[in-house]
C-alpha cells in the first residue's frame, strides 16, 4: 500500500553537508524536470526584488527573506520525512517510531513537494526551501508542470498498490489517480475539522506504520484512537472514509 501525503510549510533548518543530485529522489530517469524548476526558482530568486520574493515564499519577515534569497544548491540536505515540521509530522512521531516502522514510512510514503515534486518519504537529499503554495514561479503553475511530467512515471509506480490518498486538496493537481483509491475525512460536532485533520492524517500514518497495513482491507479494520467510521462513501474511483472524532 502506498499513502499520498502533503508537505509542510515549516522545515527544519539542520542537515548534512551533502548536496542533492539525481540519485536523491525517486523517478532519478526525470530528475532533469526537477532540476528546470529548481534553477527556475533559483534564478527568480536571484533577480527578483525584494517583494516579488516576499510573494514567492509567502512572507513580509526580512530575516526569511534573506535566509531564503541563498544559494539552494550549496544548502545542506537530510531525509525528507525528517525535513518537514508542522501539525501532521507532529502528531505521526517519526523520530519515536521503530527502525521497522521508519523503514514503512520512508517506503511507502509519497509526498507532494510545492517545489521538488513527488518524492519518498524516505529520499535523502531534501534541503530547506521555502515556496508558498500555488504561487506561480515566474508565470509558471509548478504542480501542472509536474501533473505533465510525472503522471505517467507515478501511474506505473501505483499500478499494483493500494491507495490511501491523504493529501490536502490543492496537491491533487500535481497528480490525479486514475484507479481506486482511498481517502478520508474528518468530522467533530458535526463539522468538516481543518486543523484537527491535519492532526489526524499524522495519526493515522502514525498507527499505519506501527501496525504495516498493506492494504486497503487492512486498513478497514484497524482500530485508531477516538475516531469512529461514520460513513463510507463510494462514487467512482474515490472511496471516502468519514470519520467521528470522539474525544
Amino acid at each position: 500500500m502506498k499513502i499520498l501525503f502533503s508537505p509542510s510549510e515549516a522545515k527544519y533548518k539542520d542537515g548534512n553537508d551533502i548536496k542533492f543530485d539525481e540519485k536523491s529522489f525517486i523517478f532519478p530517469s526525470l530528475y532533469k524536470y526537477r532540476l528546470e524548476i529548481i534553477e527556475k526558482y533559483q534564478s527568480f530568486i536571484n533577480n527578483a526584488t525584494n517583494e516579488q520574493k516576499a510573494k514567492l515564499i509567502g512572507t513580509k519577515k526580512q530575516d526569511v527573506i534573506d535566509y531564503y534569497s541563498s544559494d539552494i544548491f550549496a544548502r545542506n540536505t537530510k531525509k525528507v520525512i525528517q525535513r518537514y515540521d508542522g501539525v501532521a509530522y507532529d502528531y505521526l512521531k517519526y523520530e519515536e517510531l521503530s527502525s521497522s516502522e521508519q523503514l514503512y514510512i520512508d517506503k511507502n510514503v509519497v509526498i507532494f513537494s510545492n517545489l521538488f515534486g513527488p518524492i519518498l518519504a524516505g529520499d535523502t537529499g531534501l534541503p530547506d526551501y521555502k515556496l508558498k503554495q500555488g504561487e506561480k514561479l515566474d508565470g509558471l503553475a509548478v504542480e501542472l508542470f509536474y501533473k505533465e511530467h510525472f503522471t505517467e512515471a507515478l501511474d506505473e509506480y501505483l499500478q499494483d498498490e493500494d491507495i490511501l490518498d491523504l493529501r490536502a486538496g490543492f496537491y491533487e493537481k500535481f497528480y490525479k489517480l486514475n484507479k481506486p483509491y482511498t481517502t478520508m475525512k474528518f468530522i467533530k460536532n458535526g463539522k468538516v475539522v481543518s486543523h484537527w485533520a491535519k492532526a489526524y492524517r499524522g495519526i493515522i500514518l502514525n498507527t499505519i506504520s506501527r501496525n504495516n497495513i498493506n492494504s486497503i482491507e487492512e486498513l478497514m479494520n484497524l482500530e485508531i484512537d477516538n475516531l469512529s467510521v461514520s460513513e463510507i462513501k463510494v462514487q467512482k474511483l474515490k472511496t471516502e472514509i468519514i470519520y467521528n472524532i470522539t474525544d
